[in-house]
């Protein structure tokens, strides 16, 4: 899940909640949302092998 903050810079987090905190996890802050993407599909990838 990608956000935009108000810096203009996109940060990725996690699809599902965490159970402590009750939110989703920061997993980067990226400048471009391309970055953001790339990096999800890589992190899709990885859960997978």
């Amino acid at each position: 899940m990608i956000r935009k903050l108000k810096s203009g810079e996109y940060r990725l987090y996690s699809r599902k909640v965490d159970p402590k905190t009750q939110k989703r996890r920061n997993l980067g802050t990226f400048k471009s949302r391309e970055a953001a993407e790339k990096h999800e599909r890589e992190i899709q990838y990885f859960k997978r092998q």
